[in-house]
């Protein structure tokens, strides 16, 4: 396994984390143990949850499991978020003060710890002055209930105020930035990368496969079925059937995945892995396994590594769309320079 810097941290993570939000949900504590357990022995050191997994069942599986293995427990980077509802009341979500302090206080129970190494902001608030959140954060950081910060969810613009209030205030640092991003979805290459590395803040992307698009299992007209994310909920989300499966771009992305991964021998979702990995500003790709068997077909991709060659076929044939301005060539040119010789 390989380990990098938390973001601009001094801490060291494992390039491919833990995210448990099916935990108590898809995964039973059994499971979820068993995972936990193979996760540790293949070197993983980082795991990733939010209150709102499960209502607080995965923070609780995963407390329970920390208390079982004390050992474990001191090796652990655990890194929680909070945000969303938890309750009914007008005041139960938000990044104010007030739910953040009792977010952050129910987490720590929950995870049976006292620290929480990694707390993350799930998404922006527009209600709240972001002094207020910062302030609380770095509250946070000096009374020693979390070494670390981090956003989710954030855009560009949102991420770059947040660091420059943080910086005249003389509040802790950001250290990461916790963002969709795979082979599907790389909107964030245009504001919200050049963000974070202009911060020297580290990603940690979710949904590295796709919601399962990228593990080639899904086919051209056989609408998914069975125990897999689609099969269950062909019209979740973003990853929606329907909603893909009407994108050539999808299927030719899926398509060089496999024809890659039949080449070296690999399942497509390490070489999907692999290739998030390797981009710029990544830290650590956070892994959505459900099951044992599907948590070590995904740290395979950490003995994976791709080539030039190989990646740039990857990039080119997942290019994100961005029409001619202000993301496209026309403006990426507008916003360049270069000096040349002889000028």
């Amino acid at each position: 396994m390989e380990y990098r810097k938390l973001g601009n941290s001094g801490t060291a993570v494992s390039a491919y984390a833990l995210g448990t939000m099916t935990f108590g949900a898809e995964s039973d504590e059994a499971e979820s143990h068993a995972v936990l357990d193979d996760y540790a022995a293949a070197g993983g050191n980082l795991i990733d949850t939010a209150d709102v997994y499960t209502a607080g069942a995965s923070e609780t599986i995963i407390g329970s499991w920390l208390a079982k293995n004390p050992t474990e427990r001191d090796a652990m980077v655990l890194a929680s978020k909070g945000r969303f509802p938890m309750g009914e009341g007008v005041n139960d979500l938000g990044l104010s003060r007030r739910h953040l302090r009792r977010a952050l206080e129910a987490s720590l129970t929950r995870l049976g710890v006292d620290h929480i190494d990694l707390y993350q902001v799930h998404s922006w608030d527009p209600l709240t002055p972001l002094e207020e959140t910062l302030g609380f954060l770095d509250e946070a950081v000096r009374s020693g209930k979390i070494s670390y910060y981090g956003f989710s969810n954030y855009t560009g613009w949102q991420l770059t105020k947040a660091v420059l209030t943080a910086r005249s205030r003389g509040f802790s640092l950001p250290v990461t930035l916790q963002p969709q991003y795979n082979l599907l979805v790389r909107e964030i290459e245009a504001e919200i990368v050049p963000a974070a590395l202009d911060a020297g803040m580290g990603l940690l992307p979710w949904s590295p496969l796709g919601g399962g698009w990228l593990t080639g299992k899904y086919k051209r007209d056989t609408s998914p079925t069975g125990r897999t994310r689609l099969g269950e909920d062909p019209a979740r989300g973003m990853e929606a059937w329907d909603k893909r499966n009407s994108e050539e771009r999808t299927w030719r992305i899926v398509d060089a995945v496999v024809d890659l991964a039949a080449q070296r021998k690999v399942t497509p979702s390490r070489v999907a892995l692999a290739w998030v990995a390797a981009k710029p500003a990544v830290t650590s790709v956070i892994l959505g396994a459900r099951t044992q068997e599907q948590l070590a077909d995904n740290l395979g991709a950490a003995s994976l590594r791709l080539s030039s060659e190989e990646m740039e076929l990857l990039d080119t044939v997942s290019a994100p769309t961005f029409g001619d301005y202000p993301y496209g060539t026309p403006g990426i040119e507008q916003r360049s320079r270069k000096i040349d010789a002889g000028r």
